[in-house]
């Protein structure tokens, strides 16, 4: 084998060790296929050079390559914080000393942020009678409740089971982002709808099937998916007059930034939206910012 050969094979295997470890630390499936795709890009940029001879231009000429070849900026910096987590792994094993990728400025990213329904329009989406277009208004409903009530994500709300739901202490275990576990709490609206769903859930079920674990399911007595949840809420969004661009996360943001609105501590937030760190949770304070701006520009006379 040349000496060609042999520095390409040692990155190829270097970034499926990588994938494995992210795998074995339960990283989320969405993060691992896009960091094979952007590693096994850079391992074919990189070609048969060795670590010593991979350098901060080296990175940024593979960067240049992803522009070329038509990817936008978040697909860059996408690719650019794969290999800074390729390099950070390869340091802590004793590979490389240095993290060129570090030396890479992040590409500026456009800041888009969601826009949040009000409290007063989330009102009006749970309140009153769930749409015609509700094939299961009762779990419709407790999707509802739980996702802006608690603030969960859309594969934390599709993974309750009904072991994870403690009554007494009106709490919800969730299992997040590398399976970390946090309790959630919830109000007396979470809990009418729950005393509404439990007897639907079960006439569905049937006795054949009664010993499900799953809270939220589907009208064969399934699991609900991640998207059946999204393809829900939209419908039932759009039908209560908000906008298509509604979605589960967007109910996440809407209990984010109103608990702030309403006066509640960033690091409460935090904890509640099982954010790793602070920064993320801030992000609402733009959102909270924002809005006050907009009421401002519309009401006040010396903005006009």
């Amino acid at each position: 084998m040349t000496a060609n050969k042999r520095a390409n094979t040692i990155v190829i295997k270097a970034v499926t060790d990588f994938l494995r470890h992210l795998r074995e630390r339960n990283a989320s499936v969405h993060t691992i296929k896009a960091y094979s795709g952007d590693l096994a890009l850079f391992a074919a940029y990189v070609g048969s050079r060795g670590w010593k001879q991979i350098d901060h231009i080296a990175v940024r000429g593979f960067l240049s390559q992803l522009y070329d070849k038509g990817l936008s900026r978040p697909s860059v910096a996408r690719a650019l914080a794969a290999v800074r987590s390729l390099y950070r792994w390869l340091a802590r094993e004793g590979v490389v000393e240095q993290n060129p990728a570090k030396l890479v400025a992040t590409p500026k990213l456009p800041k888009k942020l969601p826009r949040v329904p009000t409290i007063e329009e989330m009102n009006s989406v749970i309140d009153g009678e769930m749409p015609e277009v509700a094939a299961f208004p009762e779990r419709d409903r407790l999707m509802l409740e739980l996702l802006y009530g608690c603030g969960i994500r859309n594969s934390e709300l599709t993974g309750i089971s009904l072991d994870d739901i403690r009554l007494s202490a009106e709490a919800i275990l969730i299992r997040g982002k590398g399976k970390k576990e946090r309790y959630v709490p919830f109000g007396d609206s979470v809990k009418s709808a729950l005393a509404a769903y439990l007897p639907e859930r079960q006439k569905v079920l049937g006795p054949a099937r009664e010993h499900s674990t799953a809270l939220l399911i589907n009208r064969r007595g399934g699991r609900l998916t991640t998207r059946s949840v999204g393809r829900i809420i939209k419908k039932i969004a759009v039908a209560k007059g908000l906008s298509p661009d509604v979605h589960p996360h967007t109910l996440r943001h809407a209990f984010g930034m109103h608990m702030l609105e309403e006066g509640a501590d960033l690091r409460a937030i935090q904890e509640l939206l099982g954010h790793e760190r602070l920064a993320t949770t801030q992000r609402y304070t733009q959102l909270s910012m924002k809005h006050v701006l907009q009421v401002y520009d519309q009401t006040h006379p010396r903005a006009k």
